[in-house]
């Protein structure tokens, strides 16, 4: 299985994927690190994929997205953003409206 497909299945296999560097439990970077508060705060469900575990996986996902940094969100197999849109959208009420339009479950 080639990166490019990894990731699409990824993406497409799981509601709400994070592509950040470090785990949710240890975020090892400011920007993935805020994501997570948010995504936590809101009491949604989500994998997160640690990209400093492979190099592939770290400049696949800027490929497969054409955008530059990480973390990067994905929601029900959309690129939402990383982390200054995620936390712009949150402070709007906008990232929990896209949950609902969705038809993805928080516990928030």
């Amino acid at each position: 299985m080639s990166i490019e497909e990894f990731i699409a299945n990824e993406v497409k296999s799981n509601d709400v994927v994070l592509f950040m560097k470090g785990t949710p439990q240890f975020p090892q970077c400011g920007f993935s690190g805020q994501v997570v508060q948010i995504l936590d705060h809101i009491g949604v469900g989500y994998k997160g994929l640690n990209v400093l575990e492979s190099a592939e996986l770290r400049n696949g996902i800027k490929e497969y997205s054409n955008w530059p940094t990480i973390p990067q969100l994905y929601v029900k197999g959309e690129f939402v953003g990383g982390c200054d849109i995620v936390r712009e959208m949150f402070q709007a009420g906008e990232l929990q409206q896209l949950f609902s339009e969705k038809g993805v479950v928080v516990a928030a």
